[in-house]
């Protein structure tokens, strides 16, 4: 890639791609612990969803892409929480349509914090030497385009989210 990185890494809208209703066959949720156990859970429920709809073949880069996503959340998003009171949850969410999947991570961060471009998330550009720094870079690599979006109202924070596509038509409901 160069020292001067790669203009490819930028998301490639803020919004979450549109999936229109009737094209949408299956929305799956889970909310994830609140320890980092929930990046193995994460990739547990993806690869479960995947293998239902014949789409186990697919399951390294969207199970990398699912682990990045979680990673990032539970590393730099998650608010800490007063002592007595509940942790708040990141959730993700696998949403099919005829053939595409968007990976989202709804994370509880201050989205008032996020509403600039200088502070939405973006890749590092982490020193050689680093072992972290690079899961945007993958989420670029393997997924068809990636973005982000605040979430307003109760509870805040933002969804982070990779879109990929599919070269047949899913099936409408799980196997």
């Amino acid at each position: 890639m160069g020292s001067q990185g790669s203009a490819m890494l930028e998301p490639t809208r803020q919004d979450l791609p549109p999936v229109e209703p009737a094209a949408l066959s299956t929305s799956l949720v889970y909310r994830l612990a609140p320890g980092y156990e929930a990046v193995g859970d994460a990739r547990r429920f993806t690869r479960s969803a995947l293998r239902d709809r014949g789409l186990s073949d697919r399951f390294d880069d969207v199970g990398l892409v699912v682990s990045e996503l979680v990673t990032n959340a539970l590393r730099h998003a998650r608010p800490a929480a007063a002592p007595g009171s509940a942790v708040p949850a990141v959730r993700l969410q696998l949403m099919f349509s005829d053939f595409r999947l968007v990976c989202a991570v709804r994370d509880p961060g201050d989205s008032a914090l996020i509403s600039d471009a200088w502070s939405a998330p973006r890749p590092a550009v982490p020193a050689e030497t680093m072992e972290s720094g690079r899961g945007l870079h993958l989420v670029d690599a393997l997924s068809e385009g990636w973005g982000w979006h605040p979430v307003a109202g109760a509870g805040g924070g933002k969804v982070v989210w990779a879109l990929f596509s599919f070269p047949r038509r899913l099936p409408l409901c799980a196997a």
